[in-house]
Parts: structure tokens; sequence; C-alpha cells
């Protein structure tokens, strides 16, 4: 009698805490966003300046945009389109329980795990619809200003709390459902698009069966001595992800693979080793390829020094973004303005949504409103990633990223030392030598 006492208690207080997270970390929306008229914006390769209205008038030399190949002249509403395209994966409360633990939520912890979400869902987004790709419903999605969203987040608070004392779950009525998207598209490859929409989302569930739902990740974390309730930093999580994209039985997902750099050197004959792999007499396809380089951009605090490099990596079409963020906080990193980063911030708890029903709602995946960050916050901390279809694509990319960021000789000791830049590439910063005339750290 006294043991279901304490457990009840238990029971109690885990809905009581899932409830007071799901207010602490609701109010993170609140703030508006303010982005510059006079600078571009890069959002993952893509160049808008928001002081040409005009989709025909071509930008002047003098921009800014250092990727003349992908200067548009976009607007704001363009901008946001393609912005809230992107899949936003965030933390998520009354999800099925993790297997060992006691936990159906993974607010306060789960957060690195959430941004290594939105990178590796980014690039299968290019992967099966390509970077031109935005979803035709995005600007439905709602904006809330703060007053609106100090409102709604305590009326939250309190249907949570109350539903978790009675033993329910809110329910989210869905408003775009699968049947009535595909009926506005009478276009064969519109219809195909929103359906490889759906399925990458779907990919993604807080449910045991999603290949990389957080249930997954957290699997594959335990061979790196983590569990579930820990801290993941981007190092971990970037072979999270490899291993997670490797054990996929998924049909689909068989032609992609991941490949994690070593020491910040990518070396360019096991990437293609890897693309390689399934080419046989049956499949002479070579597979796409995630390349994901985890970095210190500096000690305790990121060198401002890194801030070009950066700024240069995300302006790259081949970015799919950066698993970042500041102290204690991980976001993901898809663009800036001057010298601020634009991200997409996992820090919101919302509701679990099961995506095995086929008309599962999408609000909830799309965030409404970027944010900034100013470099100087930015944890030194992150791994970048790049995403390339196909050997030859990834040709192009170390051709391009080796003459933004010259390559040096690895280690002495490396058996692959070789000093042929086709050979490796390692992400450095383009001119950090000759600024600081020390090693890079």
């Amino acid at each position: 009698m006294e043991a279901t006492g304490t457990d009840e208690v238990d029971k109690l207080k885990t809905k009581f805490i899932s409830a007071w997270n799901n207010m602490k970390y609701s109010w993170v929306l609140k703030t508006k966003t303010y982005f510059s008229r006079n600078s571009p914006v890069l959002l993952l390769g893509k160049c808008y300046h928001f002081k040409y209205e005009d989709e025909d008038k071509m930008l002047p030399a003098t921009s800014g945009c250092t990727i003349e190949d992908h200067v548009i002249a976009g607007n704001v509403e363009e901008f946001r389109k393609d912005f809230i395209s992107r899949i936003w994966l965030t933390y998520r409360e009354e999800f099925p329980q993790i297997e060992g633990s006691a936990l159906t939520t993974d607010c306060g912890w789960g957060c690195t795990l959430r941004t290594g979400q939105m990178l590796l869902a980014q690039g299968l987004i290019l992967h099966f619809l390509g970077r031109a790709w935005t979803w035709p419903d995005a600007l439905n999605i709602e904006n809330s200003d703060s007053e609106s969203w100090t409102s709604h987040t305590v009326k939250k608070f309190t249907a949570s709390f109350e539903a978790s004392l009675s033993g329910e779950r809110e329910l989210k009525t869905p408003t775009i459902s699968l049947k009535e998207t595909i009926g506005k598209y009478s276009d064969d490859h519109e219809i195909r698009n929103e359906i490889y929409h759906r399925k990458v989302i779907s990919w993604f569930g807080d449910s045991p069966l999603a290949p990389f739902g957080l249930h997954q990740l957290i699997e594959y974390g335990k061979k790196s001595g983590k569990k579930a309730g820990d801290w993941y930093g981007p190092a971990v999580v970037a072979h999270i992800l490899r291993k997670a994209v490797e054990e996929a039985r998924h049909p689909d997902l068989q032609g992609i693979t991941i490949y994690v750099a070593q020491d910040c050197t990518v070396y360019n004959s096991d990437v293609i080793d890897k693309q390689s792999a399934s080419m046989t007499s049956d499949n002479a396809d070579d597979k796409a390829v995630i390349i994901l380089v985890p970095v210190r951009l500096g000690g305790e605090r990121t060198n401002t020094d890194y801030l070009e490099f950066v700024k240069g990596i995300l302006s790259l079409e081949y970015c799919v973004g950066i698993i970042g963020g500041k102290p204690k906080q991980s976001y993901y990193f898809a663009g800036f303005q001057d010298d601020s980063l634009i991200y997409m911030d996992p820090h919101y708890c919302q509701s679990f949504v099961d995506v095995s029903i086929k008309d599962f709602p999408l609000e909830t995946f799309h965030c409404p409103s970027p944010k900034k960050m100013s470099f100087r916050k930015m944890d030194p901390s992150c791994t970048i990633g790049f995403y390339c279809r196909n050997v030859q694509d990834f040709k192009r990319a170390s051709e391009e990223i080796t003459k933004f960021y010259p390559v040096k000789s690895p280690r002495n000791n490396d058996h692959r030392n070789n000093e042929d830049p086709s050979y490796y590439w390692i992400v450095v910063l383009k001119y950090h030598h000759s600024l600081t005339g020390t090693k890079a750290p």
C-alpha cells in the first residue's frame, strides 16, 4: 500500500514537472525579431535583400552577398516562406516512455538532440525535395505577437496541469490535413513533394519506431555513455546521427549515408568510399552523403576571428546548417545577417504528435518566426553539416570549400599524410594564421 502511494506521488511529481516545463519553455517565441533592410540575409545558401521587393530586379554587386551565383532578389514574404519551410523539432511532452527511464518528455535536456534532428531533416529535405522547395502552406502558420503569446502560454499551462491531474491528454484538432493539402494540387510533382514532406517529418516522430526519433537516438547514444536525461554535445550527436542513418532500414533511406570528420579533417577517399559502398552490378548509383564536421571555434569563448568563417559556411549551397548554440543551450543555426546568426530554437515544449496517423497536423513542425543572436554569444563547440547528392557533387563541393578555406597537412604521424590538396580538406578559418600568427584551436 505504501509503495502504491509512493508511485502515485512520483507520477504526480512527474506530471507537475512536465506542466511546469511546458510553461517554462513556452516563452521562447514571445519576442519579435527585427531584420535590417540595409543588409543582405543569408539562409542556407540563399541570399535575400529586403530593399528590393521587385522579384525581377537584380541586386547590385555591392550588396554584400558573397555567393553571386545564388543571390536572389527576394522580398520579406519569400524569406519567411523559405525559413518556415525548414523542419522545426522541439521539446515534446507526453510521448511514449523512453525505455530504461520514466521520462515522457525531453524538456531541459534534449535540445542538442533536437538541433541535430533539424540538421539531418534539412539534409533529407535537400535529398528528396531540393533546395528550391518550399511548403505551400508555410505562410498560413500563425505568427503570434508578444501579448497573445503570453496569454496563450498561461492558458496552455493551466490546461496542461489540469489535464495531467486528471490523467487526460490535451488534444489538438489538425487544421491542415493530408487530404486537404493534396486536394489543392493537380500536379503529380507537387503531390509527390507533399508526400515526402510528411514522410521526412514522420521519421523524426517521438516514438520507438521512428528511425530518427528521440527514442532511437538515445538508444544509439548509449554506446557513447549517454542516457535519457543527460546533456548531449554537438560532437556526440554527430556520431549518433551517423549511426541512426546507417541503421535505418526504410527503402527510401538506402541512398544516403553520413560521414563524420576526424579532427576537423575530411578525407576525400573515405567519403567517396562511403558513397560508392552500394555500387554493385545491380545498383550503379552512388550514395548521397551528409558530412558532419565537429569543430571548436576557440577556447572558453568563441574567437571572433571565426565570424567570417561561419558566415562563409552558411553561404554555401552545400551547407545544411550548424548544430551550435550558446553555453548550455543548443540552437540550429541556418543563416545570418550582419554579425547576428539566424536560428531555430528547440526550447519550446509542445504536445506529442502521433505521426503514424495519416492526417497528423504539420503546424508544430514548422517555426513561425526566425530568431537572431549575436555571434559573440555563440558557444565555441559546434558541428557543421554539408550535403552532397553524389560523388561528382562531393568533388565540386570539395573544390569550392578548399577554394574558400585552404587545406593544411594532417598531423605528421598520420599514415595518410599527403600534400595533395585533393586528398583531404580541413575546415579552418580562411585567414586565421595571418590574423593571429597562432595555431587554430
